[in-house]
């Protein structure tokens, strides 16, 4: 466990290195321009950020702890951070060295109450996997442990010691960086920085708590329960504290080994899109995702090793097996040559349904390839104050669309790279320039994507967003337009219904006029009610043409026989609306 005087140390040079680098960049962004020496400013921009990035990049890696996991979130930034430090910080891993075993032994063994080798049949000292937070370890299950799972194979999660003094000495720091940010008047009017603080604080705690992660690794796993494209590891809780998990085996190809994808017969292009399926079901379906897809923790495991764990049938076969310990039901009829077993629930994010309803309209947004009303997707998401302009930014979102719109990874690399960067400065800019506050989740919701674009480009070096996107897309305009004709449906029905009534209420009233139970003081009353019981069927049959008509236009060309039903249809309204004022029936004195 770090020492008081490690711990000090530690928070002054977190301070100290955000200390020295606000107060450069607000030297030369803020002071100089105002001299009139910008132009000197911008002259060394590039290699100022990207020298700042790589002093934090060599910060994170020498500290660990939440660091690392600080320029992670940081690389996911493109919104917020200009590309020099994004892309310096886009490969920081968990780059630290393992816990010496003694140390490992030692919590393990406080944690579960007993010694490892009455714990486990056995426990390889070698880490399997070392991380800032804690590290994982091959191990067996004891006999009865693994007579009750039906699998004897298991993987081991310990976390560092004193971690937890660690986290908290990051994150009174991060705070403290966030109290001078908030004073600046330039950062805080674009962005909330203590409470960007504040849900990195939440996910950090949440993710150093194994308990909290075993019951987000069974809530996926049920989730998932039956369909054949994803699996996630069993837990065992008898083996499970705050700080111990234990869970099945699961271990197959890493999803990003293009080699030992080709030699088990996977198409590394097929695992890219069913990979990218399987995360935007996650975000528009589900609004529950893993919000660290990673190639570390996501595995290919051919469905011939595969066995369901959970299966009581299961038990007792293959149990040797590590890649069979996952819990997934198995559908014959449709299962793919391979699942995706996803580990590490640590960081799970939540999209709720207003959310995710604004997400739809963002990505029905973008595979229209409308700046506009991507523009107003984002605003009604939340993410843009209501007092932002956003003439500038429809404009750039508009130019984006008509330039790149639609390429691939590969197309755009083959663009010219001045262009990209004079695009990339421009638009970065103009995003950075407005004011906005990001809903609840949505740091998690920006990674998530990120990292699920990167392993997908990596797989595939011609994937194209677009055209994963756009199934999605096309269903929800479908959704889209099914709500809208039933909607025109039930107000035609209702309009109907009044129009259907009307002649009976107006004969009605005129009856109670002529029994005197009316006091009117025009004797023209029944005419004119004569002529308002025109003009509001008039006026309904103007309101029918238009949504009929509408609406066969917008069924035409993906349901040909409904749009133009609907467009026929609208003619018999469009006539009455026309012709009754002409050919209306009078009664009674004019």
């Amino acid at each position: 466990m770090p020492d008081v005087g490690n711990t000090r140390a530690r928070y002054r040079r977190i301070l100290r290195f955000a200390a020295r680098y606000i107060v450069q960049t607000w030297w030369y962004e803020l002071v100089l321009p105002r001299i009139g020496l910008g132009k000197v400013a911008a002259r060394g921009r590039e290699a100022r950020l990207t020298t700042i990035a790589r002093h934090f990049h060599a910060l994170a890696v020498d500290l660990g702890g939440l660091m690392i996991k600080v320029g992670q979130y940081m690389s996911s930034r493109l919104d917020v951070l200009p590309p020099e430090i994004t892309r310096e910080l886009a490969g920081l891993q968990d780059e630290v060295p393992p816990v010496p075993f003694d140390a490992i032994r030692q919590l393990a063994e406080a944690e579960l109450g007993v010694p490892l080798e009455r714990a486990y049949a056995s426990f390889d000292p070698t880490p399997l996997a070392a991380a800032s937070l804690g590290q994982a370890h091959r191990a067996t299950l004891s006999p009865l442990d693994a007579a009750d799972m039906g699998y004897d194979e298991a993987v081991v999660k310990v976390q560092r010691p004193g971690i937890e003094t660690i986290v908290d000495v990051d994150l009174s720091a991060l705070r403290r960086v966030a109290g001078w940010l908030s004073r600046v008047r330039f950062v805080a009017n674009h962005v909330d920085v203590p409470s960007l603080v504040e849900e990195f604080a939440t996910t950090s705690l949440e993710e150093i708590d194994y308990l909290h992660e075993a019951a987000n690794a069974e809530r996926f796993a049920a989730r998932f329960a039956g369909d054949p494209r994803v699996a996630a590891p069993e837990v065992v809780w008898e083996r499970t504290t705050r700080r111990v998990l234990t869970l099945a085996d699961v271990t197959a190809i890493k999803i990003n080994d293009r080699a030992a994808l080709l030699a088990a017969g996977i198409d590394p292009k097929a695992v890219a899109k069913q990979f990218a399926t399987v995360m935007f079901d996650q975000l528009f379906r589900d609004g529950y995702f893993h919000a660290d897809p990673h190639p570390g923790n996501i595995f290919v495991t051919p469905v011939e090793r595969v066995t369901d764990a959970a299966s009581p049938a299961a038990r007792g076969t293959d149990a040797a097996s590590p890649a069979s310990n996952v819990t997934a039901a198995a559908s014959p009829r449709s299962s793919p040559a391979y699942r995706l077993t996803f580990i590490d629930f640590g960081m799970m994010g939540e999209v709720p349904d207003g959310l995710r309803r604004g997400l739809q309209q963002l990505m029905l947004a973008v595979a229209a390839r409308d700046g506009k009303r991507l523009v107003e997707s984002i605003r009604g998401v939340g993410i843009l104050l209501p007092s932002a302009d956003t003439a500038e930014l429809e404009r750039a979102m508009s130019e984006l669309f008509a330039r790149f719109g639609g390429m691939g990874l590969a197309e755009v690399r083959q663009v010219d790279e001045r262009e990209l960067r004079s695009f990339a400065i421009e638009f970065g800019e103009v995003v950075r320039a407005l004011p906005f506050t990001l809903p609840d989740n949505f740091l998690l919701i920006i990674r998530a994507m990120s990292l699920t674009s990167g392993m997908c480009s990596s797989l595939d070096p011609d994937f194209n967003m677009w055209d994963a996107v756009e199934p999605y897309a096309a269903q929800l305009l479908r959704d889209e337009r099914g709500n809208f004709v039933q909607a025109l449906g039930q107000q035609a029905l209702s309009y109907a219904s009044t129009l259907a009534g009307l002649p009976q209420r107006v004969d009605a009233l005129a009856t109670r006029i002529e029994d005197g139970r009316v006091v009117a003081s025009s004797p023209k009353i029944e005419h004119r009610m004569v002529r308002l019981e025109n003009a509001a069927q008039r006026v309904v049959s103007a309101v029918l043409f238009v949504g009929l008509f509408l609406g066969g236009v917008l069924l035409r060309n993906d349901e040909p026989v409904w749009g133009i039903t609907l467009m026929v249809l609208s003619v018999i309204p469009f006539l009455h609306a026309v012709f009754a004022g002409l050919f209306g029936r009078r009664r009674g004195p004019r």
